[in-house]
């Protein structure tokens, strides 16, 4: 199974598609969307919206994991995520790539086994998980990587019953 995961924002949305086999997983390719600080809001999100677009036609996943937004200090920047995070899930939508949502504790007990694990070990984990020599940057990244693992690892199964819903 071909995972993408997301780990949403306006500035730097990070990616990691993900091959998932007989609970192995092989890193296809991995990096960031992202839109220049000056560049007006609107214009931002259609931009994640065409680099989405692209990368779910390049990568061709079976299923897209995206984090799930947790803000507590800056509504406003919230609510800015949340819009490029419904931009990503109408791309996916359009694609017909069925989406799953993880919290940040789900992702970490998934790939460190502790759900309040900091944010490092989640880091660290995910790059001995994939073999690769460094933790992919930037962090948004590394953290797209670890939702991937995530689903990999807790929703392979929902995936199945959702397709099988379907046929």
């Amino acid at each position: 199974m071909r995972i993408l995961g997301i780990d949403p924002g306006y500035a730097i949305v990070g990616y990691g598609a993900l091959d998932y086999a007989s609970s192995r997983f092989r890193t296809v390719e991995y990096g960031a969307i992202t839109t220049p600080a000056g560049m007006e809001f609107t214009q931002r999100l259609k931009m994640i919206y065409d680099d989405m677009t692209e990368l779910l036609e390049r990568t061709r996943p079976e299923a897209m994991a995206v984090e799930q937004l947790f803000f507590t200090n800056n509504k406003t920047t919230g609510i800015d995520v949340a819009q490029a995070r419904g931009v990503i899930l109408l791309a996916a939508c359009q694609a017909g790539v069925p989406t799953f949502q993880y919290t940040p504790m789900q992702v970490k007990q998934a790939v460190v086994g502790y759900g309040k694990a900091e944010k490092a070990q989640v880091m660290e984990m995910t790059r001995r998980l994939l073999g690769l020599k460094a933790v992919p940057r930037p962090d948004d990244t590394a953290d797209a990587l670890a939702v991937a693992i995530c689903h990999g690892h807790t929703g392979s199964s929902n995936l199945t019953r959702k397709l099988d819903l379907l046929r």
